[in-house]
């Protein structure tokens, strides 16, 4: 029978967020789940997080206080969270995010009812920079499936999907396997990791909203400068991306025939999402050309 009451670990990772992170702190630390850690991970920052931290951390016994020297690198942050973390479970959560007090222990119900579990998430609340908040159920069944390749082909649907549905990164974990997966810093590496922990084996899903983010569209130019890596990459991060899935695949416990139905299920995205981009480029041009004609018309009347 598994402990009812097991260690869960929170990680924050955070850099410069001294006027974020009291906020998020408050509400893990407000969890109806006693037997919690949270382990805080500043990354080098630059402002008054460390006083902040440090002085949460002198008043509550549950808070573990990292500081890097230096910052290395916003993936490194996060993977030193779980790294540090003792706990049997374990849960990220952004340093501007905010958790339901049931949160902790309504994602600790699955797992210790079913042991095969290594993920289980909740469904979240996003908050854009115009203020909406916006949600929507997930509904499916097949992340639970006990075939490996059920499980990736439809985290890869998912992918293309709408990012309300689902987001493993910011689900709980069983850490010790989690912690065990390898991980790259790369464009598109989150989506990457979520088809790793797909293939690790049968997620569940909490279909409440147990957690709040905020949301902001960003640029993969825009995203590879926050992550250190060659800005040309975000030409190609599709095909980036999928030749990593297909490297992973080869190294992952699969038989003949799963692996290559879960080739086909890559490059099924693949093609996809370059229709996409076609089917995108294709309209972009024919504005600017509807643009060009009517200022023509307009410069000769």
């Amino acid at each position: 029978m598994p402990d009812a009451t097991p260690l869960v670990s929170i990680g924050l990772p955070t850099y410069n967020g001294a006027s974020r992170v009291p906020e998020v702190i408050r509400s893990i630390l407000a969890q109806d789940h006693a037997n919690l850690e949270l382990v805080i991970c500043d990354n080098g920052s630059t402002d008054d997080t460390e006083q902040v931290c440090r002085a949460l951390a002198g008043v509550d016994g549950r808070i573990v206080y990292h500081r890097h020297p230096r910052n290395v690198g916003l993936l490194n942050n996060f993977i030193s969270a779980i790294r540090l973390a003792k706990g049997e479970y374990f849960r990220w959560v952004g340093d501007d995010d905010r958790l339901e007090p049931q949160c902790v222990s309504r994602s600790l119900e699955p797992f210790l009812r079913d042991e095969r579990l290594v993920l289980v998430t909740t469904q979240v609340a996003y908050t854009g920079p115009d203020g909406v908040t916006s949600t929507a159920p997930y509904e499916g069944t097949a992340l639970g499936s006990g075939d490996p390749v059920e499980r990736f082909a439809e985290m890869l649907r998912m992918l293309n999907q709408s990012h309300l549905l689902i987001d493993p990164l910011y689900g709980m974990v069983r850490r010790e396997p989690v912690a065990a997966i390898p991980r790259r810093n790369m464009l598109r590496e989150d989506e990457v990791f979520a088809a790793k922990l797909a293939l690790a084996g049968p997620w569940a899903h909490v279909p409440e909203v147990l957690a709040h983010r905020n949301w902001k569209h960003e640029r993969l130019p825009t995203v590879a400068r926050r992550l250190d890596v060659p800005v040309w990459q975000a030409r190609f991060a599709t095909t980036l991306q999928c030749r990593e899935m297909l490297r992973w695949l080869g190294t992952a416990p699969l038989t003949p025939a799963q692996r290559r139905r879960a080739r086909a299920e890559v490059l099924r995205m693949y093609g996809t999402r370059q229709r996409r981009v076609l089917t995108h480029r294709s309209r972009k041009l024919a504005r600017m050309a509807a643009s060009l004609v009517v200022s023509r018309g307009t410069a000769h009347s």
